[in-house]
């Protein structure tokens, strides 16, 4: 029996990302999945971390002029950052900022043992963000910063599951010639950003370490569950993670403008059980990342951690 259970960490400047109206990535997502975690019984972290804290660990992944260049752009906006679908707005810098304060302070709850599971509710998402480049609705990859930071205070190695119906090509790319993290990724293939084949397995002292389920437009709850417990099998039979990464991506559901997919809120239930029975007691951290109808938003992030904390069905 564990003797914590998930907790929630956020901070309010991550509504401030306001792209142009339309935008599917809008702080709508974010109240959206804030409710589905409280409907959950999730209760909330105090996030205490610094900015410059925050830049510090975020240079392990990216390079320092990134967080410069959002910051200098943002003082102009509206604009776009890096690429057309990186639209940004006066908060986007402290918005994204935000997400890695909350992923730095989850590792730190982990780490002196206040909750055995956390979930980082920021926006915008992280998992396209490459080491000098935005991308992909993405500015900072947030699940790779935990990672490393996870990594950093001796909670390593690391499993990071992703099951966002993007590949996420960012994380990837982070940990493809290391063998201290264990990427996995079920997604749709072929599909935005293009990458993900499951020839794709690593490089140098990390090939074998990456992981791809790439699944046709479609796929239903078997399907998708079925390729994540496959994964998850490789996982653990191969790596013996100390601590685990999640990825959280919802926009496969069923109901979701962006995904093609038809997972439904009891697949994402399936797969919050899944990952729990994988993880047994390892400290875990869930980072939001897609998932642009925000009421299938509320509902799966629900069934998830229900699922995820062995919570009964109501």
């Amino acid at each position: 029996m564990r003797a914590t259970a998930a907790m929630l960490a956020t901070r309010a400047e991550c509504l401030g990302h306001r792209p142009f109206p339309g935008h599917p990535e809008r702080p709508e997502r974010l109240s959206a999945a804030l409710a589905g975690a409280a409907d959950a019984g999730v209760e909330a972290l105090p996030v205490e971390v610094g900015e410059e804290e925050a830049l510090e660990a975020l240079a392990r992944v990216h390079d320092r002029n990134l967080a410069r260049r959002l910051r200098e752009a943002c003082a102009g906006a509206p604009a776009v950052f890096d690429s057309p679908d990186n639209p940004i707005s006066a908060g986007s810098y402290s918005a994204a900022v935000g997400g890695i304060r909350c992923a730095l302070a989850a590792v730190d709850a982990l780490a002196r043992g206040v909750a055995s599971g956390v979930f980082v509710a920021a926006r915008p998402p992280g998992h396209h963000a490459l080491r000098d480049k935005a991308m992909g609705f993405c500015f900072f990859n947030t699940a790779a910063v935990a990672a490393e930071e996870l990594l950093a205070r001796g909670l390593g190695p690391v499993a990071i599951v992703d099951f966002d119906v993007h590949h996420g090509n960012g994380t990837q790319a982070h940990f493809w010639e290391r063998p201290d993290a264990f990427f996995l990724s079920v997604h749709r293939y072929p599909f935005f950003p293009g990458s993900g084949a499951a020839s794709e397995i690593g490089g140098g002292r990390g090939r074998g370490f990456t992981r791809n389920f790439p699944m046709a437009a479609g796929a239903d709850d078997a399907t998708y569950c079925g390729a994540l417990a496959a994964g998850l099998d490789d996982v653990v039979e191969a790596f013996r993670p100390t601590s685990w990464v999640i990825s959280a991506g919802f926009d496969a559901h069923r109901d979701d403008p962006l995904g093609g997919m038809e997972v439904t809120d009891a697949g994402f239930r399936t797969i919050g059980t899944m990952v729990r029975q994988a993880r047994l007691e390892s400290p875990l951290i869930a980072v939001l990342e897609g998932g642009y109808h925000p009421e299938a938003l509320r509902r799966s992030v629900r069934a998830f951690f229900t699922g995820l904390e062995g919570i009964a069905p109501s």
